[in-house]
């Protein structure tokens, strides 16, 4: 007996679109609501060996958090559609 053939077709497809959406839901909401930072560094000065050197932290922007969001809704629906 193949192990294909113990469960029904398609479910763990299934369960998997499921899971993966409520998961992007939940890491969109949270980078709407907390945007991460990252650190951004530029060369202002090199001469010789004596370099000067900018480190900025700029934030994550805004449409990130919403195209996870997007992603997530999109999964969840299709998985409950083949449900």
């Amino acid at each position: 007996m193949s192990p294909s053939a113990s469960r029904p077709s398609g479910s763990l497809t299934v369960k998997a679109l499921l899971i993966a959406g409520l998961i992007l839901i939940g890491g969109g909401i949270f980078l709407i609501a907390h945007p991460l930072h990252y650190a951004s560094e530029h060369h202002v000065l090199k001469l010789g060996g004596l370099t000067a050197s900018v480190s900025q932290e700029r934030p994550l922007p805004g449409w990130v958090g919403g195209t996870v969001l997007g992603a997530g809704l999109v999964l969840l629906s299709v998985g409950l559609l083949k449900r």
